[in-house]
């Protein structure tokens, strides 16, 4: 079958397909496509998850051996594929379809891609996954529609937002949604519930001066010395810790639960260099270290947790380097790292 953005709740509202090929340039949309399809595989008792990079025809060796591989735990997996190019190539196109033609009852299959050509659009890999489950090709929200879209995230996230503010969001993002939806996100981290104008001027000024998203593109680079000068620098300029904390949540997540963010909004694009050094890192990196890490450094930020939030970023970008950084503790004073 085929789905679009806006059919794809009501498909999940019943028993997920065995295979969903989403793609698209749109990376907020795509991003989360997939993480709702992600939830919903989990919840039909689909514990376990694979991610595979594909860059080589070597790759789908290893997605066919993780195909036939049964859990240790006798856990049904969701098997995620990640190809940005959107062409599997003559060896990875007869892979799919292999897989596809009966797939096993104990694994789900998720390809998340760039957008695919028109001629891709007619290939038997593609039609491999229609016919065992579904294809969700993720269109650009039109230019007329930014505006209208704006608002209804806005309102999603319980945000009264001026008419003046919200064609002020859309020009300076140039119509980029993820530069949109982080704006928004970021007014409401810093406690604004309506945003007026000269609200959203101030917000995007402070991004200019204090660049969270230079802390991000470090930390997803694997950039150690830099990342932690940048946080060294947002902290004695007095950027709130949230923000800088927000940024690292996003890269972080970006690489484990969404599909590669391509971002365009000037002043914090990010480099392929960056996140080819993200994906060469993910298959070794502690996530679940990283989680228990910023969920601590918030709760440091809230009161909740003895220690230095700023000290736990450091170590967060440590690790998020593939490095090694002091254990976790129950008790955390301040740590520095190494």
């Amino acid at each position: 079958m085929k789905l679009t953005f806006d059919t794809l709740r009501s498909h999940l509202s019943g028993e997920p397909a065995r295979a969903y090929l989403v793609s698209g340039d749109e990376a907020l949309l795509v991003g989360e496509a997939a993480d709702a399809i992600r939830a919903r595989v989990k919840k039909a008792g689909f514990d376990e998850r694979e991610v595979h990079f594909i860059e080589r025809v070597a790759d789908w060796e290893e997605v066919r051996a993780a195909s036939n591989n049964l859990s240790l735990f006798g856990s049904r997996k969701l098997i995620e594929l990640r190809l940005p190019s959107g062409k599997p190539g003559t060896g990875g196109a007869k892979a799919i379809t292999e897989l596809l033609d009966n797939p096993g009852p104990d694994n789900v299959y998720l390809m998340i891609t760039g957008k695919l050509e028109r001629e891709q659009n007619n290939s038997a890999w593609v039609k491999a996954f229609e016919t065992a489950g579904a294809w969700l090709p993720v269109w650009p929200v039109e230019v007329a529609r930014l505006p209208q879209w704006l608002r209804a995230r806005a309102a999603q996230m319980s945000i009264e937002i001026d008419e003046d503010a919200v064609r002020f969001i859309v020009d300076r993002t140039e119509g980029n949604l993820l530069a949109a939806h982080q704006e928004l996100e970021k007014l409401k981290l810093t406690g604004g519930t309506r945003i007026d104008l000269a609200t959203a001027q101030a917000s995007i000024a402070d991004s200019a001066r204090f660049d969270v998203f230079q802390l991000g593109e470090a930390a997803l680079g694997g950039d150690v010395p830099r990342a932690l000068r940048i946080l060294a620098g947002l902290r004695s300029e007095g950027v709130e810790a949230t923000l800088a904390l927000w940024s690292l949540n996003r890269e972080i997540h970006n690489v484990w639960g969404t599909t590669d963010p391509s971002p365009g909004y000037k002043g914090w694009q990010k480099p392929s260099a960056a996140l080819e050094s993200a994906k060469r890192r993910a298959a070794r990196l502690p996530f679940a270290r990283l989680a228990a890490r910023l969920s601590r450094a918030d709760r440091m930020i809230k009161g909740q947790h003895r220690g230095d939030a700023w000290d736990e970023m450091a170590l967060i970008i440590v690790e998020f380097a593939g490095r090694r950084a002091l254990p976790l503790s129950s008790h955390t004073p301040g740590h520095r790292a190494a």
